[in-house]
Formats: structure tokens, C-alpha cells, sequence
């Protein structure tokens, strides 16, 4: 009897793993708060799927979805075939490199140098005036750059009250790239320092302890222990970034483009409003919105890979 009771003490009975209808009860407010995120992801992001039918028939608006004609990939076909197809993915690939070359760089050196400041009250100023420009619509960013680069604009005026020859920002190819992208980097570059300030705040304060004692300067610390720190974080978003070389917001080329540039400023999302929205030819909407998907999601693989065989991390 006394050997049964040692036995069943060595041995103890193994508990049960919780239910996942256990697991509901127990947090039922956590899966109440998760539930509105959810239902906004389903019927806003997984929903309008079957819609991407429209890319392989001839729709129509009045026989909706069931009742058009499906032509197969005709409607890509003669997407192919339009030069002007080809100009808005050109423009869509060259200001989309510009902006990475130009505005990627731009939050991590931001975000290092605010890392330094000392001051914490000019810490929070400088903060607080570099996100007000990601707070902006487009629309009013462009009356600003109107205002400002226009041939009667305030820095036209300045340079012409000193004698020098008034630059033509809104109407040539050069100086209009030049504006595009500075007026990016000027609008996005506050929201992005936000991410790597977080990411440096994860970084071991120990490290710069031991640098302190080793007599490192601040440069040497930025270079042998911030940068090493954020590095993963810049990884991710380089990643989600080269992902995304094939899709570009409406608002900015829209709002910064004319006529005298459409040449340079006519991009994929201009497109697909001119002959979605414009022309009501929803078929060739919807199948330009297809294409983008498509190579975005093989270039997001493609680099995402590339990272994992340099050995950097990736995002899966």
C-alpha cells in the first residue's frame, strides 16, 4: 500500500490543456476587443476579392458580376498593348526608386541625430514640428507647393529680386522630379523617425555604458552600436518597401502633376483613375490593380529572400 502511495506521488497525473471554448471564457473581453479589427479585415480586405473577377470579363455595371461576359485575359492583353500603360509603370518604378534612394535614408539619419539631443525640451519641439507634415492632406500640401514653387511663387520671387533667372518647379522635368521628391521626404520623414526612435529605445543602455568607459566618441557609438541596433527594424522596412516599388499613392503625383509634366507625373494609380473612374471601364481597373498585387507580392518575396541568403533578417 505504502509502495501504490509513492508511486502515485512520483508520478503525479498530467492536467488537461485548456479548450480553446475555455480560452473564449476566460478572455472574453480581450476576444470582444479583437472582434471589431477583425470583421474591419474580412468585409474591407478579404471581401472585395471576388470583385478581381471584373479583371477577366467584360463588365458591365448594369449586369454586375454574374451577368457579364467573360473574355479570359483579354482585358490584360490589350493593357499590354497601350504605350501609355508602359509610361505610367515607368514613372511608377522611377519616382518610387527616387523616393527610396532619397527618402529612406532620411528618418534613420533623423532619428539617430534626435537620439543625441540631450535637451528634452527641444527634443519634444523638434518631434512635434517634424510630424505635423504627415498630419496634412495632399491637397493642402499642394496649394503650399503652389504657393511656393510656382512661377510667381514665393521662392521665384525671392530669386528674382536678386537678380537670378526664376526656375520653372512645376513645369519641367528636372526641377518638377526635384520638388516631388523633397516634398515627399519633407511630408514622410517625421512619421518614419517615429519607428526608429521606438527601435532605438529597445537598444541596451549597457552598451553605451561600457562605450562611455571605453572612451568612444558619439560618432563611434553611433556607428558601432545604434546602427547595429535598428538594423533588423531597417531590414523589415527596406523589405516592405522594395514590396511596395510597384504601388504608389494617388494624392501626390494627383495633386503635384499638370499637363505641362504628365509625361513624368502620369503613374499606375492616375492611370487606373483616368480609365477606371474616368472612362467607366471597371475591367481595366481592376486588372491593372491585379498586376500591381501580383509583382508587388513577388518582389516582397523576392527580397525577403535576397535578406534571408545575406543573412539579415526577414520578415517571415
Amino acid at each position: 500500500m505504502k509502495a501504490v502511495l509513492d508511486s502515485s506521488q512520483e508520478y503525479p497525473a498530467t492536467k488537461r490543456k485548456p479548450t480553446f471554448l475555455h480560452n473564449i471564457k476566460r478572455d472574453s473581453l480581450l476576444y470582444l476587443l479583437l472582434l471589431l479589427p477583425v470583421a474591419y479585415i474580412l468585409i474591407f480586405r478579404y471581401a472585395p476579392i471576388y470583385g478581381l473577377v471584373m479583371a477577366f470579363q467584360d463588365y458591365n455595371i448594369f449586369e454586375g458580376i454574374r451577368g457579364s461576359e467573360w473574355v479570359g485575359l483579354d482585358v490584360f492583353r490589350f493593357i499590354f498593348q497601350q504605350d501609355s500603360f508602359y509610361r505610367a509603370l515607368k514613372n511608377t518604378l522611377v519616382l518610387n526608386v527616387l523616393d527610396l534612394i532619397a527618402g529612406f535614408p532620411a528618418p534613420i539619419l533623423l532619428a539617430i541625430l534626435l537620439n543625441e539631443v540631450r535637451q528634452a525640451r527641444f527634443k519634444k519641439m523638434t518631434q512635434t514640428v517634424l510630424y505635423l507634415p504627415h498630419f496634412l492632406s495632399w491637397v493642402i500640401i499642394g496649394g503650399m507647393v503652389y504657393l511656393m514653387f510656382s512661377n510667381s511663387g514665393m521662392v521665384n520671387n525671392f530669386l528674382a529680386n536678386f537678380g537670378f533667372e526664376k526656375i520653372e518647379f512645376l513645369s519641367q522635368k528636372t526641377p518638377w522630379l526635384i520638388t516631388y521628391i523633397t516634398v515627399g521626404v519633407w511630408q514622410n520623414i517625421g512619421w518614419g523617425t517615429i519607428i526608429y526612435l521606438a527601435a532605438i529605445t529597445g537598444i541596451n543602455k549597457e552598451l553605451y555604458e561600457a562605450s562611455d568607459i571605453d572612451g568612444c566618441s558619439r560618432l563611434r557609438k553611433m556607428w558601432h552600436i545604434t546602427l547595429p541596433g535598428i538594423k533588423p527594424t531597417i531590414n523589415i522596412l527596406l523589405i516592405l518597401q522594395i514590396g511596395r516599388m510597384v504601388s504608389i499613392g494617388f494624392d501626390r503625383p494627383f495633386v503635384m502633376g499638370n499637363s505641362l509634366v504628365s509625361e513624368y507625373s502620369d503613374v499606375i494609380s492616375t492611370f487606373v483613375y483616368r480609365v477606371g473612374i474616368s472612362s467607366g471601364d471597371f475591367s481595366q481597373a481592376t486588372a491593372v490593380g491585379l498586376f500591381q498585387s501580383v509583382v508587388g507580392l513577388i518582389l516582397l518575396v523576392s527580397a525577403n529572400f535576397i535578406a534571408e541568403r545575406l543573412g539579415e533578417n526577414g520578415i517571415w
